[in-house]
């Protein structure tokens, strides 16, 4: 008579433990071993589907070997970082935010443990601990990244980030500065800063782009500035020049009429000499770094009347905006910008509603000089309402 408590099959067999539960065992496919399932089960019926769910993924060669992932995910996140080729600052800040916030809580864990339930743990752990949302996001993304790779490589069967919405953060909407608020802020600055809060207004380059411009980088007759590299800063303070992020970095960007006779004299007192020189530079010469002038914006905005709450980077936010406000398309902004894709620009188009109100009344004087043609006129909406 066969035994009701096992039950054997063509492939592998379940049986009913001492406890009650039910567990599976089918011959591994590297070894030819007898094993058992990660899991047991609490119905017979549950072992069986089980069984044949097992045998189905290695007939279909999706079975993960279930010892694959006992690999401790600090060392296997370490290696990760080690073998991506990075840029230096990119890297030190991936080394900083593993370090921070990744690696105590999931450092000692397999990386098979790293389980759905224990991410949305470790990233609400982050948020109640204060941690910035950004750097949050920033975390959730590399641990996403990492284990992809653990995908790749057949230690786990699914990655485990799979919170809606952990990869993105919504960021406060930023104040723009008027025109007359830009030249406020420049006329209140030492004379030496003047043109560099100009060009970062009506240029709208990123700090790093401004502060590897050379003199050779500079068409006044063009009105144009040629952007060909990005400075970077790392936490020890060593400042080098890289290439920009993508092909979009390098480009020209043109400035306008008004601010010519500012760089031309910021070219003649405060440039490094000659055609390889900064253009932007130190009070004594050096680098340009954002230290060398943060007290000095601090009190032009001050001595302008300008919010405290308005960051240096607020101009190019300023001058992003004002280009989309003069009817710069996607594309155009995309170019000004040196973004590779059109989300960025799609933002400062959204945000001019003015703009919108312009293109709006544009279209209201065609349909009423359209309808002036007709004889007799036709009535618009206007007059059809009037005589209701």
């Amino acid at each position: 008579m066969a035994n009701n408590k096992n039950s054997r099959r063509r492939f592998g067999a379940v049986r009913q433990l001492p406890s009650g539960r039910w567990q599976v065992r089918y011959r591994d496919p590297l070894t030819g071993q007898l094993r058992p399932a990660e899991e047991t089960y609490e119905t017979k019926t549950d072992a069986e589907v089980a069984l044949t769910l097992l045998e189905a993924s290695i007939l279909t060669d999706t079975w993960v070997d279930p010892d694959a992932g006992k690999v401790n995910f600090g060392e296997y996140a370490t290696r990760w970082l080690q073998e991506r080729k990075l840029e230096e600052s990119t890297r030190e800040r991936y080394e900083t935010v593993l370090r921070l916030h990744i690696l105590p809580t999931l450092g000692p864990r397999f990386v098979v443990e790293i389980t759905p339930a224990r991410v949305r743990t470790w990233r609400t752990h982050l948020l109640e601990a204060r941690v910035g949302e950004p750097s949050v996001v920033k975390a959730y993304q590399m641990l996403r990244a990492i284990m992809n790779t653990a995908l790749d490589d057949e230690l786990i069967k699914r990655n485990p980030c799979r919170i809606k919405g952990a990869d993105t953060y919504d960021v406060p909407e930023r104040p723009t500065l008027s025109v007359a608020e830009v030249f406020a802020a420049a006329d209140a600055i030492a004379p030496r800063w003047r043109a560099l809060v100009l060009v970062t207004a009506f240029t709208t380059l990123r700090f790093g782009e401004l502060a590897a411009l050379r003199q050779r980088d500079v068409d006044l007759e063009a009105r144009l500035l040629r952007v060909r590299r990005n400075q970077a800063e790392l936490y020890s303070g060593k400042l080098y020049d890289k290439a920009p992020k993508s092909r979009a970095g390098f480009r020209p960007v043109a400035f306008p009429a008004s601010i010519v006779d500012a760089l031309r004299h910021h070219l003649e007192h405060y440039s490094s000499a000659g055609p390889n020189g900064h253009l932007f530079i130190g009070p004594r010469g050096g680098r340009l770094r954002r230290s060398n002038f943060r007290d000095d914006w601090s009190a032009a905005k001050a001595k302008a009347g300008i919010s405290a709450e308005v960051h240096f980077h607020d101009l190019r936010h300023t001058g992003n905006t004002l280009a989309s406000q003069s009817g710069a398309s996607t594309r155009e902004l995309m170019t000004r910008m040196g973004h590779s894709t059109a989300r960025a620009a799609l933002i400062y188009q959204h945000m001019t509603s003015d703009r919108d109100r312009a293109i709006a009344d544009r279209m209201g004087e065609m349909v009423q000089n359209e309808l002036k043609k007709q004889d007799p006129p036709a009535a618009s909406g206007t007059d059809v309402a009037r005589v209701d």
